[in-house]
């Protein structure tokens, strides 16, 4: 599941009979600080979400399964409405991930006399 903001909605008059009846939802990716993160992508909504709002939402073949026994053609649903979150912050001893530590400086080898 990955978090987003919803920023708009999609109004189609053709699309695929799966389709019908669904609201097609503009949603902007978001980090854990808010922050947004890629581009916009195209959801189905199966939770009522509108503009505005912070939602989860999934992506691949979990998309469809929310509006299960139906079969709806998607690749990203939005699954559910955020009430709030909160993430704890790094401990300052802690590295970033991804960060090695600075590599001391080999010593030359020691030659025989």
């Amino acid at each position: 599941m990955q978090l987003a903001r919803v920023i708009g909605t999609i109004v189609a008059t053709v699309k695929d009979p799966g389709l019908l009846g669904r609201t097609l939802l503009v949603v902007q990716p978001l980090d854990a600080a808010r922050r947004t993160v890629g581009a916009p992508i195209v959801a189905v909504d199966s939770v009522g979400a509108g503009t505005g709002e912070e939602v989860f939402f999934v992506r691949g073949r979990e998309a469809a399964l929310p509006f299960h026994p139906g079969v709806v053609p998607t690749d990203a649903a939005v699954t559910g409405i955020c009430d709030h979150w909160h993430v704890e912050p790094d401990p300052p001893d802690r590295r970033p991930a991804g960060r090695r530590p600075a590599r001391r400086p080999r010593r030359a080898p020691r030659g025989r006399a």
